[in-house]
């Protein structure tokens, strides 16, 4: 690594690797020098669409590639795990697509592999690296709402989706809360941090996993957070922050918004519109800048993204699973995922 480039691995060659090199290719102090799926075939036609020098069809060779400064894994969470400890053993940074693991418990391993290894790893939680979300918990940490006591947030696709599809099969952690539920959990998380409760109700397939999810958490300072996860239905996509001196909306997408209303009591509503500049609402230019400003700083984790605030996640990710009854295999027979 050096000042004008981080050379970067990609780890998968799915749709959101697909979409993340892709703006890490615009970037000029990027660099990406390898690619791996477990198909060569893939790796290569990956390569080849986006200029990559080297293609592998193991991860164990990527992991092992000194020329890479940090390795992006795009797995289904099912294999992040396995993905991301093969190469932080290896020696590679890494950033890790979420739902970060499958439980908290792989990611405590992670965290813990991390740290003995002296490596620098973080969740690729993209919205916390959004321009205009740090804004909004500026001013949310500023007061500007007084003390929050309600977060609102939904995330559902329509579908309908097969069988067969990754987000119905239990091997895979499927599922709407692992892959969409993560986001309105990290959205309360971020503003309020871990709950110290947490009630779910689910709607299960034939195969066990989540097709909607609803889950209440609530803190010690008396703040609700109402959520809700679905494979069954095209949500808003909306979020709302409540507090004791106004309300903050987030009209639609809220994880990559364009925009949201601050409402202050005796105050006409303000609202805050995404820089142009910034690129695209979708663009994860900013997570991908966010690890390369840590690495150059020396930084094992983000202050942005924190390794204590993705295990807090995680850890109700799987309170919400244990509440509703979804278990993976290998997790079959655990008498408890975490401490409810």
């Amino acid at each position: 690594m050096t000042e004008q480039s981080v050379r970067w691995g990609i780890l998968a060659t799915g749709g959101i690797a697909a979409a993340f090199t892709a703006d890490l290719v615009d970037l000029p102090d990027a660099e990406v020098v390898a690619v791996a799926s477990r198909s060569e075939a893939s790796a290569k036609v990956f390569a080849e669409r986006f200029g990559i020098e080297r293609a592998y069809g193991d991860w164990g060779a990527l992991a092992e590639d000194a020329d890479i400064d940090v390795v992006y894994v795009a797995t289904p969470h099912s294999a992040h795990r396995a993905a991301a400890g093969l190469c932080l053993t290896a020696g590679r940074n890494v950033l890790c697509e979420k739902a970060f693991t499958l439980n908290a418990r792989e990611a405590d391993e992670l965290v813990a592999l991390a740290k003995e290894r002296d490596r620098f790893l973080m969740e690729a939680m993209w919205m916390y690296c959004n321009p205009l979300i740090r804004r909004l918990k500026a001013l949310v940490d500023d007061g500007a709402i007084g003390e929050i006591r309600t977060v609102q947030a939904d995330f559902g696709l329509a579908g309908p989706f097969p069988p067969a599809h990754r987000l119905r099969d239990p091997a895979q952690g499927g599922g709407a809360l692992l892959d969409l539920g993560v986001y309105p959990v990290s959205f309360a998380h971020l503003l309020l941090g871990e709950p110290s409760d947490v009630t779910a109700k689910a709607v299960l397939s034939e195969e066990g996993v989540d097709l909607q999810t609803g889950a209440l958490l609530s803190w010690d300072s008396g703040a609700l957070a109402s959520l809700h996860c679905s494979l069954t239905g095209g949500t808003a996509t909306i979020a709302s922050v409540t507090g004791s001196l106004g309300r903050i909306d987030i009209p639609n997408g809220f994880f990559h918004p364009d925009r949201f209303v601050l409402h202050r009591d005796g105050r006409d509503p303000e609202e805050f519109v995404a820089d142009p500049a910034d690129g695209p609402r979708n663009s994860l230019k900013h997570e991908a800048r966010e690890v390369m400003r840590a690495l150059r700083a020396g930084e094992s984790q983000s202050p942005l993204v924190p390794l204590d605030g993705t295990l807090a996640v995680m850890r109700t990710l799987d309170a919400i699973r244990d509440r509703v009854g979804v278990r993976y295999p290998g997790e079959i027979g655990e008498t408890e995922l975490t401490p409810a």
